[in-house]
């Protein structure tokens, strides 16, 4: 089976390829907003969907919270007030924030144009962006979409109630913003709400390879993982060359910079750049190739794929930057992090 692109995510949970703003288009009236849905619950068996989204200056949702999902938000361009429980801060690019289960949050897109990179899981809760939404067909978001927003979205929202994994708390009295800490520059130590400043927090590399995590296994009780990969075709071959399947993991890749090769096991390989969307399902047999001077990709897991791999097998990296020369490893760590992690090479 090839990786082939599509606009649409395909009905089952096959490998594919998605171009640059491409997806399943949806905007909700009035929100001068639009996601583009990557993958969701039909692609990975329920376990997560993973999005982006753009907006101009426009009204919030309203506070809300969920009983079962988790929610991120990564900001990738403009600025974002968002409200986390008894914080709220200004995010910009580079910006993550994580809210587990029943924590009430409200993201604002404050401009002047905001996109971010979204996980939710379980898969299905973007159902309700499709209930409340209609299509989109326009280049990058519907700015002059002018139609009041609560009007629309109140009637659909009570006539749904109880149907959808969202409670709305309007009268919920929000934190003020604060300014960023020195505890926003780390990942906690269990399942809590927090913010992660940009370019902060732990980096391991394994070999030539370096994840910087925004959200583990360990922070979001086993469902999710996002991490930011990192790599070089200067340090030639690296541990994901090799041919590697994770069982029972679903992995979505958003290429940020440079060129990356994804090898199917039996079928052709292709190279993606910045702005495409790889979706490789749980059971397939891949590989990874670094073409470019340095290729940046984010991963999205349902559980403990590459990025806990590398943070079993690997090392803590201090540096701010990739080093000149790929760090040795021990090819027994990689071995026994794949025995513990079900990954088989």
């Amino acid at each position: 089976m090839s990786l082939e692109f599509t606009n649409q995510p395909p009905a089952s949970r096959i490998p594919y390829a998605i171009p640059q703003l491409e997806g399943e288009r949806i905007t909700i009236p009035g929100s001068k907003g639009v996601f583009r849905i990557l993958t969701s619950a039909k692609q990975t068996g329920g376990l997560m969907a993973v999005f982006t989204s753009g907006a101009v200056l426009s009204d919030a949702p309203g506070f809300h919270y969920h009983d079962r999902a988790h929610d991120v938000f990564l900001v990738t361009k403009g600025f974002l007030k968002l409200y986390n429980g008894d914080q709220c801060r200004i995010m910009g690019p580079g910006d993550f924030a994580y809210v587990p289960p029943n924590v009430i949050h409200m993201p604002d897109m404050i401009g002047p144009h905001t996109e971010l990179q979204g996980l939710i899981t379980p898969g299905d809760w973007v159902d309700f962006f499709r209930y409340v939404s209609e299509p989109f067909e326009g280049v990058l978001v519907p700015e002059g979409d002018n139609r009041d927003l609560k009007s629309l979205l109140i009637p659909k929202v009570m006539a749904a109630k109880g149907q959808f994994d969202v409670v709305f708390q309007p009268h919920h009295v929000p934190p003020q913003v604060s300014e960023w800490t020195k505890e926003d520059e780390k990942l906690p130590e269990g399942p809590t709400g927090y913010f992660l400043r940009a370019n902060t927090g732990p980096k391991w590399m394994l070999g030539g390879v370096m994840s910087r995590p925004f959200v583990t296994t360990t922070q979001s009780t086993g469902v999710c993982a996002i991490s930011s990969i990192e790599s070089s075709k200067d340090y030639g071959e690296t541990v994901f060359s090799k041919y590697m399947t994770f069982p029972t993991v679903d992995h979505c890749f958003l290429v940020m910079e440079g060129a990356l090769r994804v090898k199917l096991q039996g079928a052709d390989d292709a190279v993606f750049r910045e702005g495409e969307t790889i979706v490789i399902p749980a059971g397939q047999t891949f590989s990874l190739v670094f073409e470019s001077k340095f290729v940046k990709f984010h991963s999205f897991t349902d559980g403990d794929g590459i990025e806990s791999l590398i943070h079993a097998a690997g090392k803590p990296f201090e540096g701010v930057v990739l080093p000149d020369q790929a760090p040795a490893y021990e090819q027994s760590e990689v071995e026994s992090a794949a025995v513990r992690l079900n990954v088989t090479f």
